[in-house]
């Protein structure tokens, strides 16, 4: 019996939460008809020949630093993907046409919202990423407003010099969107002045591993509530799920 293929597309992802959440998956659950991979690729020019190789694959994830430069690899993308203008899944159809779908905002969203309290209205975005339109999605869902923090100036943009203390007043939910402090490189972190954290604030890091990273160490060490991205990749594997299996 052939399996259904499925994977992650990315680059440096030997770390990665993908294979080994899928695998357990499908022991678990016992579903013999399937296996999960990883495609290491150091190019998105080498993504065409992982298809031409993988007959069986139905569905793909897509992870840093891909998921802006695939979309002209895809045929069609979902409304939101369209609108966020990036993309972590990817279905394969029967005829091997490629449709991009984001469920990362959908992860966001629904492990930010339980944390939120009333005096959570407005939110630091740092780094512009793909990750980062998916949570700016979700922001907007949840009407809380945002700037971006960015090493570069552009417009709803600050640059990292600019956030200080009475933008920290006014911003009570800070996100790491950047891969500062990843595993293996975990001594980094987003150079923002911690000192201003407060019990009023929320430090939510898309990363997760480390489980707490030095973004959310000195924010925790402050007062803040912090929250890691496990919950968040959680919610959106299973998100991933169902659209390759409808």
């Amino acid at each position: 019996m052939s399996k259904r293929q499925f994977g992650l597309i990315g680059k440096n992802i030997s770390y990665s939460f993908s294979k080994n959440y899928f695998s357990e998956k499908f022991n678990l659950e016992e579903i013999e008809d399937c296996i999960y991979s990883n495609f290491d690729i150091q190019s998105i020019e080498d993504f065409p020949s992982i298809l031409i190789k993988n007959p069986e694959l139905k569905g793909l994830n897509v992870t840093i630093p891909y998921k802006e430069i695939i979309i002209p690899y895809l045929d069609t993308l979902s409304d939101i993907a369209f609108t966020i203008g990036a993309v972590n899944v990817i279905n394969i159809g029967k005829n091997g046409d490629l449709k991009g779908y984001n469920t990362d905002w959908y992860g966001f969203y629904h492990s930010l919202k339980p944390m939120l309290e009333i005096h959570h209205k407005k939110a630091l975005i740092i780094g512009t990423g793909g990750a980062s339109k998916a949570v700016e999605y979700a922001l907007n869902l949840l009407n809380i407003d945002y700037k971006f923090v960015s090493r570069y100036p552009g417009l709803n943009n600050l640059e990292y010099h600019e956030v200080n203390e009475n933008i920290f007043q006014d911003y009570h939910i800070i996100i790491n969107c950047t891969p500062l402090g990843t595993f293996p490189e975990t001594e980094n972190y987003p150079p923002i002045p911690y000192s201003y954290f407060s019990e009023n604030h929320i430090a939510y890091d898309l990363i997760y591993n480390p489980v707490e990273t030095n973004f959310l160490k000195k924010a925790r060490l402050k007062g803040a509530k912090t929250k890691n991205g496990y919950e968040m990749l959680l919610l959106q594997a299973e998100k991933s799920w169902e659209i390759w299996n409808k």
